[in-house]
């Protein structure tokens, strides 16, 4: 079999930490330095040649930086003869723009998935994508693994009665309804629509929450305004009490200080992207991915199915 070796790059080295441990590994060192003009320099310090290499970076902000790093990093191991090379992706940056909306605007998320195959990727092992579909974009092998099976085993220690999975959106209800199934619990939708005039946006609530324990699943929480107008949704319905999930806490600009003065009772987010100290707050609860991926790498390496993770 040939040698398992694991890499990480800058944007999350504490869950690269955590991954390794679980897989009894050291990670390989990989320097990166930037040169005057701005330019990215990486080299791997070990030898990879023949083995079967997984690299963890998110694509998380800074977007670029990262995703930049991540293709340079992936030609270094290419040119290398590393004999396989997984990116690990547990947040994918650009998965949002995942169709053409409006005339004359990018595909991102298949661009991104181009140059990461012509980089010279051989295998995609990622969480949460924006949209599942986006595992089409590749021509090469695409592992998509889910926060529900982390944050399901953490709900069920909070003993809910009467609860209700929401969906923020009806893009999202396809994962709020496979929590509710597997939790034995209601669904409930959040239809919103704009007024493209002005810009209102009028929440309808399709389900029943009044004196209900409410949770609302989504993929990412980033400026936080379509999680905090669901909660406030919630709350006029008459529910009792209101949390929320997203497997992505990108928490940018206003996040942090809309969460804070939410009614939401607890934010619940996982470590696929670092939580830096400015943004943590007593009620976001950050729960590990870690031996998910972990356990993932291992049945990668040793060509295992990767059902179970899905079942458990």
């Amino acid at each position: 079999m040939d040698p398992l070796k694991v890499l990480s790059g800058s944007a999350n080295p504490e869950l690269s930490a955590e991954i390794a441990r679980y897989l009894g590994t050291e990670i390989i060192k990989v320097e990166t330095a930037r040169f005057a003009d701005g330019e990215m320099f990486v080299h791997v310090k070990e030898n990879v040649r023949g083995a079967d290499v997984f690299l963890i970076q998110p694509t998380c902000p800074p977007v670029n930086d990262n995703l930049m790093e991540l293709l340079l990093i992936v030609d270094a191991l290419k040119r290398s003869s590393a004999k396989r090379i997984t990116a690990l992706i547990p947040y994918y940056g650009y998965a949002r723009q995942d169709r053409k909306a409006k005339p004359r605007v990018p595909i991102s998320a298949k661009l991104v998935a181009d140059l990461l195959t012509t980089a010279g990727v051989h295998r995609v092992l990622t969480m949460d994508l924006h949209a599942d579909q986006i595992q089409g974009f590749f021509n090469i092998p695409v592992d998509h693994l889910y926060f529900s099976n982390v944050v399901i085993e953490y709900l069920n220690t909070k003993q809910f009665k009467d609860l209700v999975i929401v969906s923020p959106d009806a893009g999202g209800v396809d994962r709020a309804r496979h929590i509710a199934k597997r939790m034995n619990a209601q669904l409930a939708i959040i239809d919103k629509r704009r007024e493209v005039a002005n810009e209102v946006v009028f929440n309808y609530l399709i389900g029943e929450v009044k004196d209900k324990q409410c949770v609302i699943v989504d993929d990412m929480i980033d400026t936080a305004g379509s999680m905090c107008q669901a909660v406030d949704v919630l709350i006029r319905e008459g529910a009792k009490r209101v949390l929320a999930v997203g497997a992505h806490g990108v928490l940018s600009g206003p996040a942090i200080e809309r969460l804070q003065a939410s009614p939401v009772e607890e934010i619940i987010i996982s470590n696929s992207i670092p939580l830096s100290a400015e943004k943590k707050l007593d009620k976001i609860k950050v729960l590990s991915v870690a031996k998910m991926l972990a356990e993932a790498i291992r049945r990668i390496h040793h060509e295992e199915s990767l059902s179970l993770i899905f079942t458990q």
